[in-house]
């Protein structure tokens, strides 16, 4: 059983890097996998649709932004279909359906066509993660879900860094064959990850909370309390994200003196960081103290970095390397620690069988974040001359500042058809980890 297994001060070097036999570490291979297709497609696909196809640039743009709409929109209905029917039969409907649309690429031949492959493939990229996200929660015991998927992230990032480097591999060879090898590839890749996905054993539910009446997915937007405590959640996260992302490289290209291969290596501390500290960086995570705790870690810590990055714009040489490697670092345990904070929020708060539409709820504010992050992030940073990241870091701060009365605003405030004031910290674990792929995992509530 898991909850033998993980108790942080109980383990050796081995258990810190391998998840728990079992479920566990099925939940992360299955994440390694479908991140190599993701970061392979991430790395060259706009160069697939442009060299491939012979798309405008224009027209690609126009189809990631139609996506990213799709994304917005979609994410609610989403998790509400993951409610309704279960988590494992609409992860393993998405990730079928991503490998169709990965499949159709090549076929894309013009903009409408585009248009199609794009939302085929951004449908079953909601469903999964919808689907995927419903099932952890459902399958893992309550005090270790926190845990096990930050064992899950962080063998993402492993796969997301293979992934990166085929990709780069493949754009080097600087071939349309290579290009159409790299799609289909990729296509066979969310394949196999969709069989992985149908050998997970099944979740099961049972308890009152499905005999009740189902409310819409939009009703989750009355929650107001928990809705401004996801607000500032994602607002640290996607920030965090484009800072790291978007800003950082063209601060440090245009208003430092640094070396662009240094870029190179700040990826690389970010990645190395992440593989190796996220578990660590998730303690203390699995309750409601926890939780606001390392929200306001992070979001310190964010705007501890906006004044390290506006310093690096006054330094040279090995000084500016230096400056801005303190800043990946700043940058990076935000990362860790507000993904540990949206785990709980994500899974603790809402009721047991809309956990799906709260979590829907909450990417669709990443997907806001996401729009207006990066115009202004690079705005502020960039075109001011460097004083706009004091603005940015008070924006921080002023987060750090709400999320404890967030947090307990939406604890305190009952979630639908709950009669009683939920208190996190003192809910029993509701759910057991199979052992061997032919169990069954039982939780307190259908998924």
């Amino acid at each position: 059983m898991i909850d033998r297994l993980v108790r942080p001060g109980q383990w050796t070097l081995t258990q810190r890097v391998l998840p728990p036999a079992g479920l566990p570490r099925r939940l992360c291979t299955q994440s390694a996998i479908a991140a190599v297709g993701g970061g392979t497609y991430l790395t060259g696909g706009v160069v697939f649709f442009s060299l491939y196809t012979g798309l405008p640039a224009t027209q690609i743009g126009l189809g990631f932004s139609f996506a990213g709409l799709l994304g917005l929109v979609g994410s609610l209905p989403a998790g509400h279909l993951a409610d309704r029917f279960g988590g494992r039969r609409v992860w393993l409907a998405g990730a079928v359906v991503t490998a169709a649309g990965f499949g159709a690429y090549p076929f894309a031949s013009g903009f409408w066509s585009f248009l199609l492959v794009m939302a085929v493939a951004t449908v079953g990229q909601l469903l999964a993660g919808s689907g995927q996200g419903l099932y952890a929660v459902a399958a893992l015991p309550a005090g270790d879900r926190v845990r096990v998927l930050s064992f899950v992230r962080a063998y993402k990032n492993v796969g997301f860094t293979v992934g990166s480097g085929l990709g780069t591999a493949v754009l080097a060879l600087d071939s349309r064959v290579a290009l159409l090898a790299l799609v289909l590839a990729n296509s066979v890749g969310m394949l196999v990850n969709a069989a992985h996905v149908a050998r997970m054993p099944v979740a099961h539910a049972t308890g009152p909370a499905g005999h009740r009446p189902r409310p819409r997915p939009w009703s989750v937007l009355r929650d107001r309390p928990y809705l401004a405590l996801a607000t500032l959640l994602s607002m640290v996260s996607i920030l965090n994200v484009t800072i790291f992302s978007d800003v950082i490289p063209l601060w440090a290209i245009t208003m430092t003196d640094v070396p662009k291969p240094v870029l190179g290596v700040l990826v690389a501390l970010n990645t190395v960081m992440a593989v190796a500290l996220q578990v660590p960086a998730t303690r203390g995570a699995g309750t409601t103290a926890g939780a606001a705790r390392l929200a306001r870690r992070a979001a310190w810590s964010m705007a501890a970095a906006c004044p390290v990055l506006a310093l690096s714009g006054a330094t040279h040489g090995w000084l500016t390397v230096v400056v801005l490697g303190v800043a990946v670092v700043l940058t990076t345990m935000t990362e860790l620690w507000i993904s540990a904070a949206q785990w709980f929020v994500n899974t603790d708060l809402p009721p047991a069988d809309r956990r799906g539409a709260y979590a829907g709820a909450s990417r669709m504010l990443n997907s806001v974040f996401q729009m207006i992050g990066p115009a202004s992030t690079t705005f502020l940073a960039i075109r001011t001359g460097g004083w706009g990241w004091w603005v940015v870091a008070a924006l921080f701060a002023a987060c750090a500042f709400a999320v404890r009365p967030a947090m307990t605003a939406a604890t305190r405030r009952p979630r639908y058809g709950e009669r009683t004031v939920r208190v996190p910290d003192t809910a029993p674990a509701v759910a057991r980890v199979p052992v061997t792929g032919r169990s069954t995992v039982r939780s307190g509530a259908r998924p």
